[in-house]
């Protein structure tokens, strides 16, 4: 805790007072079918406890043996944030009390990682920022602690907790940066950026699904603060599992602003870990931070060394997809898109539901109207990612259909989009059970023309005596009286059959 009680300070006069310094710890499960020291199995969801065995529980007696696709993954990674891998490692025991760790000890690696000395390179406004990356090492996850009673779903004021332990042993990856400096007003932008770069590197890798939703994408944001033209780094805070790309961006500008205010107060920030809240986008105090002395590092003596094969590692850099990056260029030229609305789509996370939009039959300029248009406002109104939303390409490719074809309209369609988020099913099953087909046959809809002739001779006159343009005004009308599911093409030109205009 800080020496003085303060508010925070406004964004923009923390930043005229001190530069930010980030540094970004990313946790990523990679998605083995086993875990990393035993056979269990990893499927994510499945009833507590029931994905358990004696090495994964630390049961006595009990010995580990590495994952080799783990190790493999881990490689890729590594060699895809253009890390070196070791030619020789080896894991070790870190030691630290947790309810969710059965061992009391984590396998883990300390001072000789598998993979270090990178870099990652990401976009901000046209600037490329280079992240540097410390370090890639493998260990493996703890379970999960359920706090029940209360208001906040932690552990103080819960009336008790509950311990999964399926998810103890699940692999692992820690992806470290090295400090991130002169980012100056754009450390928030920077910070999410990284993640999602790194987020669509994993996944293009195959290592990970990396659902942030799902934790096995989390990050933990650590910023400090110096004064304006001092060189001497803050004391930094580290703000543990923010599990959205969204609240990594808020998380960092909440802790520049928190962090301001203290100082400016006269306070001082000590070295802590803290909680984002999702509902106020603030930060709150965990528990004064642990130094690496403390965790009783030891080589694991129960696992022999990793040394990977050069060759090996070779053919691994051969088998490396293409670069996020790059192929966010290929797109963008096949898509013929500018570099302002690539870029809106990038920050959106909304490039690869466009491509599997369009992989499912939709038009590139359809998928992407639907996925930055309405869907982006709701992802807005609910403060969560688009992939968040409870629609998929496939249903959004069908909705594009239908408006080709003429069955719905683009009012339509947003209703219809309404409902698939509301649950209510397919897009066709949507229309049906809400009536939301566009009326186009003469018969239904040529009833709708006359009523509305009869209820406006003013206009219809005005349409006989040449002005064709006042047909809008009737086309309007029976917009309105078939509640928008009129062919409006169809019904001008019913409107001018019948008031005898060619």
């Amino acid at each position: 805790m800080s020496t003085t009680t303060t508010g925070p300070m406004g964004y923009d006069e923390a930043l005229e007072a001190y530069e930010p310094v980030l540094g970004l710890e990313t946790h990523v499960e990679l998605g083995t079918a086993s875990k990393m020291f035993c056979g269990c199995s990893t499927t994510f969801g499945g009833e507590p406890n029931t994905q358990v065995c004696p090495v994964c529980l630390g049961l006595p007696g009990a010995l580990p043996v590495a994952n080799a696709a783990a190790i493999e993954y881990t490689i890729k990674i590594g060699l895809a944030l253009n890390c070196s891998i070791a030619e020789w490692c080896r894991f070790a025991r870190k030691n630290y009390f947790y309810p969710d760790m059965p061992k009391n000890f984590q396998i883990s690696q300390y001072d000789e990682p598998l993979c270090f000395d990178g870099y990652l390179d990401v976009e901000i406004d046209g600037r490329t920022v280079r992240v540097e990356i410390e370090r890639v090492h493998l260990e493996e996850d703890t379970g999960k602690s359920l706090h029940v009673g209360g208001s906040t779903g932690r552990i103080h004021g819960a009336d008790y907790s509950l311990v999964d332990y399926n998810r103890a042993g699940i692999p692992l990856v820690e992806i470290v940066t090295k400090p991130i400096v002169g980012t100056d007003r754009l450390a928030p932008e920077v910070a999410r950026a990284y993640v999602t770069e790194l987020r669509e590197l994993v996944r293009a890798i195959g290592a990970s699904d990396v659902r942030m939703e799902e934790g096995s994408l989390r990050c933990d944001v650590n910023v400090s603060l110096m004064p304006r033209g001092s060189s001497e780094w803050g004391t930094r805070s580290e703000t543990k599992n923010v599990n959205s790309l969204r609240s990594v961006e808020r998380a960092v500008r909440s802790e520049i602003s928190r962090q301001a205010g203290v100082l400016a107060a006269g306070g001082r920030v000590v070295q802590e870990t803290r909680h984002f809240h999702e509902d106020t986008g603030e930060t709150t105090s965990g528990r004064s931070k642990e130094e690496a002395q403390d965790y009783r590092y030891f080589p694991e003596p129960d696992l022999v060394p990793i040394a990977p094969d050069r060759a090996w590692v070779d053919r691994l850099r051969t088998e490396l997809p293409e670069p996020p990056s790059v192929r966010r260029r290929r797109l963008q030229a096949e898509w013929g898109l500018s570099d302002l609305d690539m870029a809106a789509m990038h920050n959106a996370g909304a490039i690869e539901l466009v491509e599997a939009t369009i992989a499912a039959g939709a038009p590139a300029a359809d998928a992407r109207k639907w996925w930055m248009g309405e869907l982006a406002r709701r992802a807005n109104e609910q403060a969560v990612e688009l992939v968040e939303l409870p629609v998929t390409p496939a249903q959004v490719a069908r909705v594009a259909q239908l408006v080709a074809s003429g069955s719905l309209n683009d009012k339509l369609a947003r209703q219809v989009l309404e409902g698939v988020l509301a649950g209510e099913g397919e897009p066709d099953k949507v229309v049906e059970a809400r009536g939301l087909a566009i009326v186009s046959d003469d018969g239904a809809l040529g009833d709708v023309v006359d009523q509305v002739i009869a209820d406006n001779p003013d206009v219809a006159d005005k349409i006989r005596g040449g002005k064709v343009a006042a047909a809008g005004a009737l086309v309007g009308a029976v917009m309105k009286a078939t509640r928008g599911q009129a062919d409006a093409g169809r019904a001008r030109e019913l409107i001018l059959e019948r008031l005898g205009v060619s």
